[in-house]
């Protein structure tokens, strides 16, 4: 059985920094692509960041890139995800999943944690 469980968000002003953590109960967590997606009120599910089974690969959505950075550790069956430089627009819930080969596409994912609130005050 697969469980993902997000940590880390909460409440920061703009220009403030936050790291997000996943754990992963998984078999094989070296073997999967883990993304990151949020979603804000009213708006669909957007990509994040996606990394690659061993790390060696990244992707970020242009909306992010040079301010967030996706990172795993295999060791700990954790992804990461460190965001700097918050917008107001960055505000949402944060969900990461577990996938095949790094994708944007949020139905490449099979397993999904429960999202964690990330809300950047102006």
């Amino acid at each position: 059985q697969v469980q993902l469980v997000e940590s880390g968000g909460g409440l920061v002003q703009t220009g403030g920094s936050l790291r997000l953590s996943c754990a992963a109960s998984i078999r094989s967590f070296s073997t999967y692509s883990m993304g990151w997606f949020r979603q804000a009120p009213g708006k669909e599910r957007a990509f994040v960041a996606t990394i690659s089974w061993s790390g060696d690969r990244t992707y970020y959505a242009d909306s992010v890139k040079g301010r967030f950075t996706i990172s795993r550790d295999n060791l700990k069956n954790t992804v990461y995800l460190q965001m700097t430089s918050l917008k107001p627009e960055d505000t949402a819930i944060y969900y990461c999943a577990a996938g095949g080969p790094p994708s944007f596409r949020f139905e490449e994912y099979g397993a999904w944690g429960q999202g964690t609130q990330v809300t950047v005050s102006s």
